[in-house]
């Protein structure tokens, strides 16, 4: 039970999408020990009220206009490296939580669970611990045993994604077609990937690759 008689929790949401908004106001409105100081829109929108407000913890999207998640995160932590940061998202993937998590971000929650695990989110890491939804924990668990892409294959498969064939890629990577096939041979053996459609989608999945491309 939480403790009614300590100072509410204050917190900032940030999120690009009213309807999400609404939707931790009225889960946050509803708990005793906590309290919605402000709402942002965007990354910018985020850090300026974080500035002013200094809140205890703050609720923030990844994909956000103007400045994203993940550069508002580094910002505020900066600002203020105790603050405690929860990610809300739609993103599964793995590659998005572990740069939320490097980033500062201290709990990351999928937004189909706002109803279900916000508040105790919330919670856990104001009290300093770190809370990760239990789908993104499974998934991070899993590819602890694949082998990363490299930088190179990064670029490579990002290229492709942009519906770039092998001669496009390599012309504007500066290698050669050949060193091309060899990177995608490799992407196909460490995602597990039928083929380079299958690839793409595994990496805008894990979010190895931006899945906007």
């Amino acid at each position: 039970m939480p403790d009614q008689s300590s100072s509410p929790i204050r917190i900032l949401a940030a999120d690009d999408h009213p309807l999400i908004l609404a939707g931790i106001g009225a889960v946050i409105a509803e708990q005793p020990d906590m309290t919605l100081v402000a709402e942002a829109n965007d990354g910018i929108e985020a850090v300026t009220l974080f500035k002013k407000l200094r809140p205890d913890v703050v609720l923030i999207d990844l994909q956000m206009p103007r400045m994203n998640g993940l550069a508002a995160i580094a910002d505020i932590r900066i600002r203020a490296p105790e603050t405690r940061i929860l990610v809300l998202t739609t993103f599964r993937g793995d590659m998005q939580a572990l740069r939320a998590i490097k980033a500062g971000a201290t709990g990351y929650l999928l937004k189909t669970m706002i109803r279900k695990e916000l508040v105790t989110a919330i919670r856990e890491i104001h009290a300093g611990r770190r809370y990760i939804a239990a789908e993104v924990a499974l998934e991070l668990s899993v590819r602890t045993i694949d082998e990363a892409l490299s930088p190179r294959e990064v670029e490579v498969i990002g290229e492709v994604a942009a519906g770039r064939d092998n001669k496009q890629v390599a012309q504007r990577l500066g290698v050669t077609e050949e060193t091309v096939k060899t990177h995608m041979k490799s992407i196909l053996a460490k995602l597990n990937a039928d083929d380079r459609l299958h690839a793409v989608v595994i990496a805008m999945r894990r979010g190895i690759i931006d899945a906007a491309l």
